[in-house]
């Protein structure tokens, strides 16, 4: 009974001292030094709340790497930024309750021959801590979790819209090409404009290309361009074109060009009328496809063109 009523003593004493003001500081420091800056490290795992890093996870691994990585707030001061290396410090930690804190980080870049720049400004940033099993771990910072969040539902959002384009190009208008083994669209979205909980219209740039797949390179059998706005509805969970005016070929094209796109007829043109966008698109997104699809597809050339890797 006594030596049961040491090991609890114990115990107690060493929750207690981790929950030190110094001890809080130490390992704040500590968890700072895995927040991911361009990568999410796997061993970020072991310091981390599962579902803090399930959703760095997702938006690092789980969506294109193009759209996670287009957005600064994600980058943090760890490893530094243009060639500096980060200078942190834990100024303190406040306990909100038994089970989470915040820290207080003063960040400032420096160069890597140790010097700072004159101009360069102290920042503050704020950690979130929960302790979990008995120790803290990281859960948080500077709000980014509900960022990510925010981010992810948005992406599925777009991505289950561009699934119902391309599933409506390619049954609809890609069946009136020269086929072939794979039918993957490009999709260069202009705008998109909900009007109404359920339906939307979606101006946009789109193609339609027909490949085989020759060793592992898609050789292009046909390919065309639809311009023009679509209507697109959510029926039964699901989103489904109904509606689909495009510009018309010949001498009318720039007149149903700037009816159809009104006010983003501009950013259309310039999409549109840039051979190297298009191609930059085209690659972005025949890489995305075949990275989904698993396949072992490494270029896609047109007739009478170089092949171009992916």
């Amino acid at each position: 009974m006594r030596k049961a009523l040491a090991i609890l003593i114990s115990a107690v004493m060493l929750s207690a001292c981790a929950d030190s003001p110094k001890q809080l500081i130490k390992r704040a420091d500590e968890l700072c030094r895995y927040i991911p800056d361009h990568e999410l490290l796997e061993k970020s795992r072991d310091f981390m709340t599962t579902d803090f890093y399930a959703v760095l996870d997702t938006m690092f691994y789980r969506l294109p790497a193009h759209e996670a990585m287009d957005h600064e707030w994600l980058y943090y001061f760890v490893t530094g930024n243009g060639g500096t290396i980060a200078d942190f410090t834990v100024t303190g930690v406040t306990k909100t309750d038994a089970t989470h804190a915040t820290a207080n980080v003063s960040v400032r870049q420096k160069w890597e021959d140790g010097s700072f720049d004159p101009d360069s400004d102290i920042e503050e940033h704020q950690l979130s801590m929960e302790k979990v099993d008995g120790v803290w771990l990281m859960s948080d910072f500077d709000g980014h979790k509900q960022d990510c969040i925010n981010y992810i539902a948005n992406n599925r959002k777009e991505q289950a819209l561009r699934d119902a384009i391309s599933d409506y190009l390619i049954k609809e208008i890609g069946v009136q090409y020269r086929q072939g083994q794979f039918c993957i669209p490009t999709l260069m979205i202009v705008s998109a404009q909900e009007i109404s909980t359920n339906q939307a219209r979606v101006w946009g740039d789109f193609w339609i290309w027909w490949y085989n797949l020759e060793g592992d390179t898609l050789m292009t059998v046909s390919g065309g361009n639809h311009s023009g706005v679509m209507t697109v509805i959510s029926q039964d969970g699901a989103l489904k074109v109904t509606s689909f005016e495009q510009t018309v070929d010949g001498a009318g094209n720039d007149a149903s060009a700037r009816r159809i796109f009104g006010s983003h007829y501009d950013i259309y043109q310039n999409m549109h009328s840039n051979q190297d966008v298009r191609e930059a698109v085209r690659r972005e997104q025949l890489g995305e496809y075949v990275k989904s699809h698993n396949l072992k597809i490494n270029y896609y050339k047109d007739f009478g063109w170089d092949a171009v890797k992916l």
